[in-house]
């Protein structure tokens, strides 16, 4: 069965799950730790995304996140291949870091975000990394810490988590630390991270009373919450992608880009395509990168594939400050 699309909209709650390949440790020393955290931080601070909990265990992560500016899987890729880059040439390897692609569930806010949490706070403790919730509490590599206060994480949003709990800050912490120390009674929670109507519904037993009933409820793999819920964002979804395929009808392709610009600046499209560095070259194909890029949505690799230049470059020119003047195009 083909994958299906991932879902996903400003202001959406995730639980992203990313593997190593073949149970290969991901995180070998501090050193790495830091440099995942460090990209996780920079997308948090650039308003990339939100981040409520995570934790980063040896050979795979939890994040909990909320998307904001741009789509989970942009950040995702910064994240995971920059990461992926730097661990190679760390440690003088090749190839795959990661298992396939990362698993992302959208979650309904109440009440999976403080129940994954707690769940994705206490890895370390289900695993025997650490033996209890003091431990955890000095545990840097979790978002713990930093809600209970022992570690600065600036980009780690504590506050909401915490104003579910109390007004007062260390009343609150005191709570969230109780009801994280419920959860460890609990043990491991497949319906947090398995099929979309046992999960949503929290195990067989659910799903079966409401089928004895006659209920039928709405699921899907890709979503952890209530049937309303799960319908509301397949509706949405689905109205995203009826428009998407409105404005792709027309839209011109970068073919008809290419002929309107070059005429538009009077070159040829065989110069707006050899890499040429004259001046009216130039700020034809910075033209052309900011169009196809900013205003039709082509990605950066796409948009090189066609020129016969580098990512970078294009990439380079689309964002670029001092936007140039492309109004007919």
């Amino acid at each position: 069965m083909p994958r299906q699309p991932r879902l996903d909209a400003p202001g959406t709650l995730h639980h992203v799950i990313g593997r190593g390949l073949d149970r290969t440790k991901i995180f070998r020393v501090e050193a790495d730790q830091d440099d995942f955290l460090s990209r996780l931080a920079a997308l948090s601070l650039e308003s990339s995304l939100v981040a409520y909990a995570w934790a980063l265990m040896p050979n795979h992560f939890h994040l909990l996140v909320r998307t904001v500016n741009q789509p989970l899987s942009k950040g995702m890729r910064r994240l995971l291949t920059g990461y992926a880059v730097n661990f190679n040439r760390r440690y003088k390897r090749y190839g795959h870091l990661f298992q396939n692609r990362y698993k992302s569930i959208i979650c309904e806010d109440d009440p999976y975000l403080l129940e994954l949490t707690s769940y994705i706070h206490l890895n370390p403790i289900r695993a025997g990394i650490v033996d209890d919730l003091d431990g955890l509490s000095r545990y840097p590599w979790t978002g713990h810490s930093a809600i209970m206060g022992k570690v600065k994480r600036h980009w780690q949003d504590t506050e909401t988590v915490l104003a579910y709990f109390a007004n007062r800050k260390k009343e609150a912490i005191v709570r969230y630390e109780m009801f994280v120390k419920d959860g460890i009674s609990q043990g491991r929670r497949p319906e947090f991270v398995g099929g979309g109507l046992i999960r949503s519904l929290g195990g067989w037993s659910q799903v079966l009373s409401l089928r004895r009933k006659g209920v039928k409820v709405s699921s899907d793999e890709r979503i952890l919450g209530s049937s309303d819920f799960i319908q509301e964002v397949l509706s949405e979804a689905a109205a995203r992608e009826k428009e998407t395929l409105r404005l792709s009808a027309i839209i011109p392709d970068l073919a008809s880009l290419a002929r309107d610009i070059a005429k538009g600046e009077g070159i040829t499209e065989s110069d707006l395509r050899s890499g040429g560095r004259k001046n009216h070259i130039s700020r034809a194909r910075k033209i052309f990168c900011q169009v196809a890029v900013k205003k039709m949505g082509h990605s950066g690799a796409e948009v090189a594939r066609f020129l016969g230049v580098t990512t970078s470059a294009v990439n380079r020119a689309a964002n670029s400050e001092g936007m140039l003047n492309h109004s007919r195009y």
